[in-house]
């Protein structure tokens, strides 16, 4: 007779997420005076999006994009189409110049805590995250120049990507969503930092 198996519960919180309600909610409902813990900003979706405009004229760069971005993701790529032609770089309207994912819930905190404690720091000469990347609706915005950093992709392939990060969030200000963002360990280059 063989032995029964116990599989880990599948309903089990993501560590990023269970971060965020036990240390993030109530330490920004503390600094921000919040009445609620509800009132607190959170983060509602992460788009990765990679541009490619040689995937207009060269379908494997596009598979290829889709594929790594899936495996970094756990999510299908869409693809992204030019909106008007752009006629330097012979792209028409319509043709296909990159692809995105939208991450919520459950998958988004998976990548947020991978891209935290293992791609960041995986960034050669690293020297922490331009803070001036945030929008007047609380959003983060920027980019890697490779997404070799990430442990899914393998150190062999051809061409290195870049890739577009923005965190979209429900803070009130710029100043919340940086304790957000904070609060999840993303590490803002300091003043001097910057200077380097």
């Amino acid at each position: 007779m063989s032995p029964t198996t116990t599989k880990a519960p599948t309903n089990h919180l993501p560590r990023m997420h269970e971060r965020y309600q036990k240390v993030i909610v109530p330490a920004l409902a503390k600094e921000f005076h919040k009445r609620h813990p509800m009132a607190a900003a959170r983060l509602q979706k992460i788009v990765v999006n990679i541009g490619c405009g040689e995937a207009a004229h060269d379908a494997k760069i596009l598979e290829a994009a889709q594929r790594d971005l899936g495996l970094i993701t756990g999510q299908k790529p869409l693809v992204t189409r030019a909106k008007k032609a752009i006629s330097n770089f012979k792209i028409k309207e319509g043709d296909a110049v990159g692809c995105k994912v939208t991450l919520r819930r459950r998958r988004m905190y998976e990548f947020l805590d991978r891209l935290v404690s293992i791609a960041l720091p995986r960034i050669r000469d690293f020297r922490g995250l331009n803070p001036k990347g945030f929008d007047e609706g609380g959003n983060y915005n920027f980019g890697l120049k490779e997404h070799t950093i990430f442990p899914e992709i393998q150190e062999h392939v051809a061409t290195a990507i870049g890739m577009d990060i923005v965190l979209v969030t429900n803070a009130s200000s710029k100043d919340e969503a940086m304790a957000l963002l904070k609060g999840f360990g993303f590490p803002f280059a300091t003043k001097e930092q910057q200077r380097a």
